[in-house]
């Protein structure tokens, strides 16, 4: 039996003393490919370091860092950044950074880093011009039940240029806390808003405007409620999705997803929209999001930055992570 296939046991755990519930802090962070400091052109040695360093500072530390835009091996992986060994991959890299920076902090924990691989454009059969994907990384403390690693479910919208149409994918992993409890973590990372579409030339506010964003919302929707292994479960990415556009409605309304941003800031989602958690050129806008089951608890975003305002993380992505402690009933 494979890890991806391990049975996990998904019944209600029992509560420690005085019925306490358990937390979990869950983060959500599009890296650009550890490339931001040549516009995502390259990836950089620094940028892996200072994003390790960062996740490192976090008091308390995340149990889930789920990241979106990272990279295998490829011309633009490596053309800036001198591999350490001929195999290594981004999250082998940062996963060196980050366990070097926990020991240099004299902090105890350790974690283990799961790819989940979407596209590839090769310029040969040999050499990739760049290649894009998930990950998901999770503290040791973790129990890993199932994951969908080995094939992410695709879920893109294809309907011109089928070929040239970069695959959008879901990741997915269960699993139980040493505590007894158990989670459900869907990682993804919505399309672009199609510009053959007519809202895309139509609408002042595109980001989830496009039917072939909302076609994917439907599919990804589908996969989370035929996969789940609990009633526990979050879905995180890079949307690129506006709160109130009808991406996001229909995650919310029709398919019953808790903004969980939304909830715990008491805000509207007029109001989300001013809170930008990405830049491009003078733009600013909510596109990366927490939802999750109704069930859940959300206690805070603390360490959450607006994009452009100073942080841990300013300046080493054209997005910002979303950092969420929440808790298990």
């Amino acid at each position: 039996m494979t890890l991806a296939d391990a049975p996990i046991d998904c019944s209600s755990p029992p509560r420690g003393p005085a019925g306490a519930a358990r937390t979990l802090r869950v983060m959500t962070y599009n890296v650009r490919y550890f490339g931001h400091a040549t516009r995502g052109i390259a990836s950089t040695g620094p940028a892996f370091r200072r994003i390790a360093r960062s996740l490192a500072a976090l008091s308390p530390l995340p149990d889930l860092v789920c990241l979106q835009e990272v990279e295998t091996q490829s011309l633009r992986s490596t053309t800036a950044n001198r591999l350490w060994h001929p195999a290594e991959t981004q999250l082998d890299r940062v996963m060196t950074e980050l366990h070097a920076a926990l020991a240099r902090a004299k902090k105890p924990e350790r974690y283990t880093a799961y790819y989940f691989p979407a596209h590839k454009y090769r310029l040969t059969q040999r050499t990739n011009i760049y290649t894009t994907g998930l990950a998901v990384i999770a503290s040791d403390a973790l129990e890993i039940g199932h994951h969908n690693a080995g094939q992410p479910h695709d879920i893109t919208h294809r309907l011109r240029a089928k070929k040239l149409k970069q695959t959008r994918i879901c990741a997915h992993i269960s699993f139980k806390h040493k505590d007894g409890f158990t989670f459900d973590v869907f990682n993804t990372h919505l399309s672009l808003p199609n510009i053959f579409s007519k809202e895309f030339w139509t609408e002042q506010a595109r980001m989830g405007f496009g039917p072939n964003q909302l076609a994917e919302a439907k599919t990804l929707a589908d996969f989370v409620a035929a996969e789940k292994r609990c009633e526990n479960y979050v879905v995180v990415g890079d949307f690129n999705s506006l709160p109130g556009s009808p991406v996001d409605c229909y995650l919310r309304d029709e398919r019953g997803l808790v903004d969980a941003f939304s909830k715990v800031q008491n805000l509207t989602a007029t109001e989300s929209r001013d809170y930008p958690t990405a830049g491009f050129l003078n733009l600013r806008m909510h596109l990366d999001h927490v939802y999750s089951s109704p069930g859940l608890e959300w206690l805070d975003f603390e360490d959450t930055k607006r994009f452009g305002e100073a942080g841990a993380f300013s300046g080493l992505s054209d997005h910002v992570p979303l950092i969420a402690r929440l808790r298990v009933p």
